[in-house]
């Protein structure tokens, strides 16, 4: 049997409590936006994001001022707002159960630690895996923190090596799930929510893994290397052939244009000794003599007579014939 008495709301049963997440990520550099989310269910009427410890509202506030949107933007992070923040969501006049604490750390407070590892960047599926966080300031914690997940990897405290504190993050044993991108910081304890700059990224590959996967990344399937070395092949041959046709065509060019050159030299020296012989032949006959040219020689005959050269002769003297003889030069 159900009974509601007022004004105390109606409870139908307990509400699964809602999650918050942190957008882009709860780990916000100094003076860096942060957007918190409650996720809740569809139908909720109204939600609630607060640090964890902050003087909880009364009934009556919540009942008339409950919030509409599930999302409370940071504009810019400072000290006094870093912690751990929860959520909740309203329903049926009854506020659910608070989420699971949300850790909001702001970093770049401090100098950046070192990041090694031990056995090397590129590991074996199955070996055990050490990561050594170092600085020379005297950091009470060192955290480790993988990239593209929004949690903490791990968090241990530091001890003395060499004038400074280090800590040995374990992987053990190591799988592609663990191949990604690491980094470390220090923190002391009476602020456990400030953190130092970021150490440079380690990335870190396991044998069998072309690259090191990432949430934060599209996970692209990879040909196997016997199907790229055949693609490489052929790639070479379809880019071979128009090569080497082409310097083909231009070796034959090349050669068409010498030979065209040679005869042109032949036949220019062959026309210039033609003209030398036909002079020798002709002897003095004019080389642009017409063969259709036709030349008249006149012939005289005389017909000698006896008696003295210089004694006028009594008989007249017969009259001189003269031929023309028709030469034809052709």
């Amino acid at each position: 049997m159900l009974v509601c008495l007022l004004p105390v709301p109606c409870v139908l049963g307990n509400l699964r409590p809602p999650r918050i997440t942190a957008l882009p990520g709860s780990t916000v550099p100094w003076k860096g936006h942060v957007t918190l989310l409650c996720q809740g269910p569809g139908q909720a009427e109204g939600y609630k994001i607060a640090k964890v410890g902050s003087p909880e509202p009364t009934d009556k506030e919540e009942q008339i001022m409950p919030r509409k949107t599930n999302t409370l933007s940071v504009a810019e992070i400072t000290t006094d707002k870093t912690g751990l923040y929860h959520c909740s969501y309203q329903r049926g006049g009854r506020w659910s159960q608070f989420s699971d604490p949300l850790q909001l750390v702001m970093t770049g407070a401090y100098e950046k630690p070192s990041l090694s590892s031990l056995a090397g960047t590129v590991v074996a599926p199955g070996e055990n895996v050490k990561l050594q966080c170092f600085s020379k300031i005297n950091y009470d914690v060192f955290i480790l923190t993988k990239e593209g997940e929004d949690h903490i990897t791990q968090n241990q405290s530091s001890m003395p090596q060499d004038r400074g504190r280090q800590t040995i993050f374990l992987l053990n044993p190591v799988s592609s799930t663990q191949a990604g991108t690491y980094r470390c910081y220090g923190a002391f304890r009476e602020n456990p929510y400030l953190w130092s700059q970021p150490s440079d990224p380690l990335q870190l590959q396991v044998e069998g893994t072309t690259e090191s996967p990432s949430s934060t990344q599209p996970i692209c399937s990879t040909a196997p290397s016997g199907d790229l070395a055949s693609r490489g092949r052929l790639l070479g041959i379809w880019i071979g052939v128009p090569v080497a046709v082409g310097l083909l065509l231009l070796v034959f060019l090349i050669f068409l244009i010498l030979y065209c050159l040679r005869k042109a030299k032949s036949n220019a020296a062959r026309k210039e000794r033609q003209p030398e012989a036909a002079g020798r032949a002709n002897g003095q006959v004019s080389e642009a003599a017409d063969p259709q040219e036709v030349t008249y020689s006149q012939v005289t005959c005389h017909v000698p007579h006896q008696g003295t050269a210089g004694a006028p002769s009594r008989v007249p003297r017969q009259t001189q014939s003269s031929e023309y003889v028709t030469l034809a030069f052709r």
